[in-house]
């Protein structure tokens, strides 16, 4: 019959090349190894068991059913093998596992003798089947109660698991189990009971079970196109093995002509038939999936319009979880202020995860250098495989995320964010399409994440500069407003003068004690209110010193003109007496070539900001004995003066330094006490007005020095 040798060429084929796609793939892996002995072990049965079906004698039948034997006797050590690695538990049965291969070779010497196969004779239409040799019997024990016992340790540990793991054990469970119950119906005909061989072709069903759970399950890392190769197996099997066989058993080995041309001819029809299977098993297998990608390419098309960031984030991962269905969903953005990468919103069903990411992580340093996505089993495998400490840290973290995939958003080459994926609530896998439309929704997501990032900083700015103005505002209008205020202080002096000389011309000789007594509270009144309109006086001149436009040019200063000058502003936003200020030069320091409004503006911030910082050192560490100390020194050159104003404050952060003169940026506690504009403008007046230079030096809760350089006056 026909229906053997081509039911046994198509395992043959379809096993060797699983086998060999398998062990090309990763022949590291231990389960892809494993796999391939069990594989070779089927294909060599196979092969050898058409060659016994188109024998035309004893002869060469009985040496073909002992061949087909010494891949049998491998069958069920390669099976265990395969079975144990498959449940990760190899080492604990590594022991048991070595010693069936022992076994398996001892009953390969006693192959080719009668004491495993006697003899071949006729069976119901076999013209040649084999007979069972005394240790044949015990051969087929082992084979049976290895294969049961495999199918125990599966079964036990698809028990245990879920997810797409527990469907990876059941394909290959069901496979296996069906193609060995298959294979066994050949050997009843070994001990003359009158049963057909007719499941030898369910030995095939395992190579498809298995192949599918490769395809849809991500077993050994192998990816669609194996069910390119198995259709391809099948159809090429079927397209050439029947005119190969009719040319063997109807023409004999010198006449090709005729099995040749019907070769041609089907193996050109073969191609087509080929790309038709392909199409239309890859559309049922992927239906699901090209159904959510397609709606996450349209989702991700129109992305780029949504200007709130929270609200952007919120719906990618809704987007996300909804539509693929995913048990757990989060986006980690990069933070260039803190240096990492923290977690923005989250999808979950009451995971926690960690909050943040350092930029030195393993997991960014890796995907910063391979560009790629990151998949929890494929790590996984590589660190059982490999026993690499970095692949021991990458698992780590992808545990720590309760990640399954994480994939990366790159703008241009530089790392914006991460898109952590929890597992299918399906069970499935990410099947490399599935990849492929999520790194096109990160790409996207970067450029709107971008674009909400900048109109919010923009934003932003717009508000500070709106404030900036403000101040300005104000500014421009000091002149007026002084001179209003000053209008209002002459009056009240000059009423509270009157007043005092009234009651001082008046004669009070008569008055009682008690009148008296109120005259002279009255007197000491008006003398109070005089005094404090003086003092208003002052503080009104200050302002209007500090506020007014900058027509007073450069000219030769003393430094101490100009702290002086700072100093008697700053004391109305600064308490002077809970600090020391350290005049650390010379009184015959060198004159300063400069304007000094603006360098009454350059002290002026930077004892205010060294106030601050070290308010905030002495609320936050606590430091018994501390005070807050400003020393300013000078260094003459031959044309400069190189002046430090040094602080014992909270220090800059490392983080911070890079940022420290750039507009709208603040180190201070609270952003409502300063707009990040000061040190900014220093910087412009020092640099650009002054043609000086401007540095600092700053250690983090030890304290920040300033230093300017500044023309030196000519004599």
């Amino acid at each position: 019959m026909i229906y053997y040798p081509i039911s046994a060429l198509i395992n043959a084929v379809a096993s060797t090349v699983v086998c060999i796609i398998v062990i090309t793939r990763n022949p590291k892996s231990q389960l892809n190894r494993s796999f391939s002995y069990f594989a070779f072990s089927v294909a060599f049965w196979a092969y050898c068991y058409f060659f016994w079906q188109i024998s035309n004698n004893a002869h060469n039948a009985l040496f073909w059913c002992r061949a087909l034997m010494a891949g049998a006797i491998f069958i069920p050590s390669a099976f265990l093998h395969f079975s144990v690695s498959l449940i990760s538990q190899y080492k604990k049965y590594s022991k048991i596992v070595a010693f069936w291969y022992i076994v398996s070779v001892l009953f390969f010497l006693l192959d080719f003798t009668p004491l495993f196969v006697k003899d071949v004779r006729p069976r119901l239409t076999f013209p040649y089947w084999p007979s069972a040799g005394i240790t044949y019997t015990p051969f087929l024990g082992m084979f049976a109660g290895l294969t049961i016992y495999a199918h125990i340790l599966m079964y036990k540990s698809y028990k245990r698991l879920s997810g797409f793991n527990r469907n990876q054990i059941k394909y290959v469970f069901l496979g296996t189990a069906i193609g060995f119950l298959g294979g066994s119906t050949n050997y009843p005909l070994w001990y003359g009971i009158s049963i057909p061989p007719i499941g030898n072709a369910f030995v095939g069903v395992y190579v498809l079970l298995v192949a599918y759970s490769i395809v849809k399950y991500r077993l050994m890392d192998i990816k669609v196109a194996l069910t390119r190769a198995g259709i391809f197996v099948v159809v090429y099997t079927l397209v050439l093995g029947i005119p190969f066989w009719i040319g063997l058993r109807f023409l004999g080995t010198g006449t090709w002509i005729f099995p040749v041309s019907i070769a041609v001819v089907l193996a050109t029809l073969g191609p087509f038939i080929y790309i038709y299977l392909q199409s239309k098993a890859e559309a049922r297998l992927l239906k699901e999936q090209r159904r959510y990608q397609d709606s996450l390419k349209q989702a991700s098309a129109g992305m780029t319009r949504i200007r709130n960031l929270r609200k952007l984030l919120n719906l990618i991962t809704h987007i996300v979880t909804k539509t693929v269905k995913i048990a757990y969903a989060g986006i980690y953005l990069y933070n260039k202020e803190t240096n990492e990468y923290i977690l923005q919103v989250s999808r979950d069903k009451g995971r926690m995860s960690i909050p943040k990411l350092t930029a030195d992580n393993p997991l960014i340093s890796w995907i910063t250098r391979n560009r790629q996505p990151l998949i929890y089993e494929e790590v996984k495998r590589q660190e059982e495989d490999n026993h690499n400490t970095s692949y021991n840290h990458l698992e780590e973290n992808m545990r720590l995320l309760t990640a399954v995939v994480v994939i990366p958003s790159f703008l241009e080459d530089r790392l914006v964010g991460l898109l952590v994926l929890g597992e299918k609530i399906s069970g499935h896998i990410y099947t490399p399409e599935d990849l492929d439309v999520f790194q096109i929704l990160a790409s996207q997501t970067a450029l709107a994440i971008e674009n909400a990032q900048f109109y919010e900083e923009t934003k932003e700015m717009q508000a500070q500069i709106a404030q900036a103005e403000k101040m300005a505002t104000i500014g421009t209008m000091a002149d007026g407003l002084s001179h209003q205020i000053n209008n209002r202080f002459n009056a009240l002096s000059l009423i509270a003068a009157d007043t005092i000389d009234t009651v001082k011309t008046t004669d009070t000789s008569k008055c009682t004690p008690e009148v008296k007594e109120m005259i002279a509270q009255i007197n000491r009144a008006l003398e109070r209110i005089q005094s404090n309109v003086l003092q208003g006086g002052q503080v009104v001149k200050g302002i209007l010193k500090y506020t007014r436009k900058e027509d007073e040019g450069f000219e030769a200063l003393t430094l101490d003109q100009i702290l002086d000058a700072t100093l008697e502003m700053v004391q109305y936003k600064v308490k002077l007496s809970e600090i020391d200020i350290i005049r650390d030069y010379p009184k015959n320091t060198p004159k300063i070539h400069g304007n000094i409004i603006q360098l009454q503006e350059v002290f002026f911030n930077f004892i205010d900001n060294a106030y601050d910082a070290m308010v905030e050192r002495k609320t936050t560490l606590n430091e018994p004995g501390y005070r807050g100390k400003i020393t300013i020194s000078v260094s003459p050159k031959s044309k400069t003066l190189e002046i430090a104003v040094k602080d014992n404050g909270m220090g800059i952060k490392d983080n911070d330094s890079k940022k420290l003169f750039t507009p709208f940026f603040t180190t201070k506690v609270s952003s409502r006490r300063s707009t990040g504009l000061g040190l900014y403008v220093i910087k412009r007046l020092i640099e650009e007005s002054h043609q000086g230079k401007i540095r600092f030096e700053s250690e983090h809760k030890r304290g920040t020095t300033f230093v300017i350089e500044l023309p030196r006056a000519k004599k």
